[in-house]
């Protein structure tokens, strides 16, 4: 039996290698640009008070990635918010291989187009190294999320990881692989 690959990967394998060649020109096949991980998270502040809504946005977490979330603590105190050193205050799950290409065809052609007046994601959104941060205000906008389940309406953190040297080839391979960036 043939192994399964996912479809924005087959799309990156066949036809965005060769653009990204074509366009700038790389020598080595090591030099292209390729998304090596995704890194999904949530912070819950009302968890300081209520326990029940970092569970909830724990679960919700883990049926948007498919894959276990680790809760996240606080750093460091803080008094006026009420914040101890230790405590848990968020969720992460960190995607790599099969996983964050799915994820990736769920973001770009699914959740995306289901934000209320969407007309883009930030093209400045990079931070100088060839790494994309992508803010989400509603997790409802994914499929799996069962609206009539929900404890609360929160947000969601995404960065997407790249090999890229520097914002432009990150740019031109996020572009060619379907990311909907506003004109």
């Amino acid at each position: 039996m043939a192994e399964y690959t996912p479809r924005l990967k087959k799309v990156y394998l066949e036809t965005v290698r060769k653009e990204l060649v074509e366009e700038f020109g790389y020598k080595s096949p090591m030099q292209i640009p390729r998304v090596e991980k995704v890194s999904v998270s949530v912070g819950v502040g009302d968890a300081i008070a209520n326990k029940k809504f970092l569970d909830s946005a724990t679960k919700e977490l883990e049926q948007i990635t498919g894959q276990h979330a680790v809760k996240t603590k606080a750093r460091k105190s803080i008094a006026n918010f009420k914040l101890r050193e230790g405590m848990e205050i968020g969720a992460k799950v960190t995607l790599r291989g099969n996983y964050m290409w799915e994820f990736l065809e769920r973001l770009l052609n699914v959740a995306l187009p289901r934000v209320k007046d969407f007309r883009g994601v930030n093209p400045k959104a990079f931070d100088g190294k060839g790494n994309y941060a992508l803010g989400i205000q509603e997790q409802i906008i994914f499929p799996e999320i069962d609206y009539d389940k929900i404890e609360r309406v929160s947000g969601l953190n995404v960065a997407i990881v790249t090999s890229a040297k520097n914002d432009d080839e990150a740019r031109s391979l996020l572009q060619k692989l379907g990311m909907p960036f506003r004109k």
